[in-house]
């Protein structure tokens, strides 16, 4: 439902599933008038007008629909950004970030385009006093070194400068790959530094291929996390493309997947 607050721009095209998620997240679903097929957060973005893919989008279906403001993002292409600001329509391009501070930037900065800044920064405040409750239980527990898993061929995990990394840090664990400068490895490289949680964020559900890569780990015997059982799957939409909200909701998760001790905690419990 959208919100009262009069709006800097009221037709709106998302060229990205989290630009989606968070118009509706701010109460602008109902001024969204296009997607792409990639948006399906919240489940009333399925149904709006789809204007191609997050890689190729169609600028004549985006002209049709008459946005007074298209929100890009870092994969779409320059030339048809170029071609949508030459008939005079607004393209900002949303960056691609890499820690929860810059997710919760980008957020108010849509706030601030839409006129409901207020509304941003209270959203973002919630986000982040959740996510400092989470370092303050973590706080003096043991740190498990952990692997969180983005892809699979090549396999890619969580590095250094990426709100990935954040997941492990602020959740209370050690990132086996944190010195790494690109998030590809190796799987020599993950036995030997043996993981006591592996968790496993790639496209796929449970049939299909972050199963089968969980069926991989499970196989090589010899990691802390598979003698223990702490392999875990984990929607990958939350972990790579995480709103402000999100964020916080899934970082709850990823502590507890740490620190069994939370699960007696309420505020981790329906996750």
């Amino acid at each position: 439902m959208a919100c009262c607050t009069p709006a800097l721009a009221q037709r709106i095209i998302s060229l990205g599933p989290i630009n989606t998620e968070n118009v509706y997240a701010l109460g602008a679903g109902d001024w969204l008038v296009g997607n792409t097929s990639y948006c399906v957060r919240p489940s009333a973005a399925k149904s709006k007008e789809k204007i191609g893919s997050v890689l190729q989008v169609s600028v004549e279906k985006i002209i049709s629909l008459h946005p007074d403001l298209v929100l890009a993002t870092a994969l779409t292409r320059s030339d048809q950004v170029r071609q949508l600001e030459a008939v005079g329509i607004r393209v900002v391009r949303f960056k691609r970030t890499a820690s929860f501070l810059e997710i919760c930037a980008e957020f108010i900065r849509l706030g601030e385009l839409l006129g409901l800044a207020d509304r941003a920064e209270s959203i973002v405040a919630r986000a982040k006093a959740q996510v400092a409750g989470v370092e303050r239980d973590v706080a003096g527990l043991p740190k498990p070194r952990v692997f969180i898993q983005v892809g699979a061929s090549p396999l890619f995990g969580a590095v250094a400068n990426s709100f990935t990394h954040d997941f492990i840090v602020l959740g209370g664990g050690i990132n086996i790959i944190e010195d790494q400068r690109t998030g590809t490895t190796s799987l020599e490289k993950v036995i030997a530094r043996n993981p006591n949680v592996i968790i496993i964020g790639i496209m796929g559900s449970e049939s299909g291929i972050a199963a089968a890569e969980k069926r991989k780990w499970q196989s090589v015997s010899v990691l802390s996390a598979v003698r223990d059982g702490r392999i875990h799957s984990i929607n990958p939409d939350l972990i790579c493309s995480p709103s402000p909200t999100t964020f916080a909701q899934t970082l709850k998760r990823v502590a507890r997947l740490l620190h069994p001790s939370l699960q007696g905690n309420e505020r981790y419990e329906f996750l």
